[in-house]
């Protein structure tokens, strides 16, 4: 690297029911940043996505990300803000390297890579093709069978088929003969579990159909795997590695939104307790399912394993991880001898590649 400290441009917040994550994940970053490694590397230049998709200048967006302030600016006027690019960044000229820790729709789907692209400069993470469909679970599970990836049965529906009986009909059976309860209902486009229900009857899955399509008009049910929830994260462009395999535990019946960010619920352990064979078929399913939606940089891939069968599943592939103080993907990567503030320097130098 040059003498030259590189201007980061780090992208939090965001039109997005993740807006709340994207603010601690971008904290964490700052912070690994912030750190003597890096401290004369790089400078970072916060900038905010409020709810409504007006992106805020400098000065507020650092307030925002040091809990100076909360964002009072949403409230007013939020008409002129859906959808605003008017206040994009005006010296956007100046930043070398852009660092989406964006989460959801908007963020991790394509959508902001497209414009990052746009500027002509590098980007953390994957690019529009992976992004899409990393978030996209229908397409994504379509690509990973084309690909023979072991993953879970399921099937997949159009908010407009709901009008249909015919077709709904046909879905109730398949459910009962190939997926079966209990099962998970799961809205395309979202992360965090947010949206997700785990349906125990015919009743619970139209209820849980219902409030997937709140959030997205294509709904995704899978059959659920009774096994450990594994996962593994991956780095890397031209030579991609993965990091060792964790666990995650939790005392709810499933790994709920509120689960996920609550320590009094649920609990890590790196590295999983897993023979020599099984960690490393999960390190090297990690990478194929990276490669097979073309999905780079940095992503997280999560997995189900049944240790009667020894059977694997993949469950999905998380292009833009989170970076939270309880987020797996950076403490897998310290698990592998890749502390944070180098994790972040490493993400910069792929973006470069």
């Amino acid at each position: 690297m040059s003498n030259k400290k590189l201007t980061i441009g780090l992208v939090f917040g965001g039109n997005s029911s993740e807006h709340e994550v994207s603010i601690n994940s971008a904290q964490t970053i700052y912070k690994a940043f912030s750190h003597s490694y890096n401290r004369n590397r790089f400078d970072v230049n916060p900038i905010y996505i409020n709810k409504y998709g007006f992106w805020e200048d400098s000065e507020y967006s650092k307030s925002i990300l040091l809990e100076e302030k909360k964002s009072t600016k949403t409230i007013k006027s939020n008409k002129n803000y859906i959808n605003n690019l008017t206040n994009f960044p005006k010296d956007s000229n100046t930043i070398d390297v852009w660092f989406p820790a964006l989460h959801g729709p908007n963020g991790e789907d394509g959508v902001i890579q497209g414009l990052f692209k746009l500027t002509g400069k590098p980007f953390v993470g994957s690019g529009i093709l992976g992004s899409s469909l990393g978030m996209d679970k229908i397409a994504m599970k379509s690509i990973f069978k084309s690909f023979n990836l072991p993953q879970a049965p399921y099937i997949y529906l159009h908010k407009e088929n709901l009008l249909n009986k015919v077709f709904m009909k046909s879905i109730f059976d398949k459910i009962e003969k190939i997926i079966m309860y209990p099962c998970f209902v799961k809205p395309a486009n979202l992360g965090s579990s947010i949206g997700i229900t785990k349906a125990y009857s015919k009743q619970e899955l139209i209820t849980g159909i219902d409030i997937a399509v709140q959030y997205d008009e294509r709904v995704i049910i899978e059959k659920n795997i009774e096994g450990r929830e594994l996962e593994c994260g991956v780095l890397g462009k031209s030579i991609m590695k993965s990091s060792v395999v964790g666990e995650v535990k939790f005392k709810t019946d499933w790994y709920t939104y509120e689960t996920k960010y609550d320590k009094n619920l649920s609990s890590t352990i790196i590295p999983a307790d897993l023979n020599i064979d099984i960690s490393n078929n999960i390190q090297k399913l990690a990478i194929e399912a990276c490669k097979a939606i073309n999905s780079y940089g940095l992503a997280r891939v999560d997995f189900f394993y049944q240790e009667n069968t020894q059977q694997i599943y993949i469950n999905e592939v998380n292009t833009l991880p989170g970076f939270t103080k309880t987020s797996m993907y950076p403490m897998l990567w310290e698990a592998s001898g890749l502390k944070l503030e180098k994790l972040v320097a490493t993400l910069i130098e792929i973006a470069k590649e």
